[in-house]
Formats: structure tokens, C-alpha cells, sequence
């Protein structure tokens, strides 16, 4: 299952803090996708994503300051 995740506009850190919300609310192997366009984000979800053990399966660049990511729930 795939949740998507939209916060676009919005100030980091309040990307990062939406994503560990919703990464509660899925289950173990389910995807998060996240897009946004902080460019602090850029660095903060992988880094937590790493940190908390799930897999980064999807990172790319989808506009001139927008990203997506998909993070997949250990």
C-alpha cells in the first residue's frame, strides 16, 4: 500500500514532523510518499529514514524546488 503524503509550502522542520506522523499510521512494508519543497527536507527525511531503519525507494527532483521520496516502513 502506498500513503501519500503532501506538504508542499510548508517550513521545515514541519515536513519532517508530518512524515513521523505518517509513518505511524501505515503498516510494516507499506510506502510513505512524500513530496515537498523544503530544501532542508532534502537532507532531514533521508537522514531520519535512515536512522529509524526504513529504506529510501524513491528520491528525485520533480520540479525546480520540489522533491519526492518514498519511504518504505520497516
Amino acid at each position: 500500500m502506498q500513503k501519500k503524503l503532501e506538504v508542499m509550502g510548508q517550513v521545515c522542520p514541519f515536513p519532517l514532523v508530518e512524515a513521523k506522523k505518517a509513518i505511524e499510521e501505515i503498516g510494516t512494508g507499506d510506502e510513505l510518499v512524500i513530496e515537498f519543497d523544503c530544501t532542508q527536507a532534502t537532507e532531514s527525511i533521508p537522514r531520519w529514514a535512515a536512522e529509524a531503519g526504513h529504506a529510501v525507494t524513491n528520491f528525485e527532483q520533480i520540479g525546480e524546488a520540489a522533491w519526492t521520496i518514498t519511504v518504505q516502513k520497516k
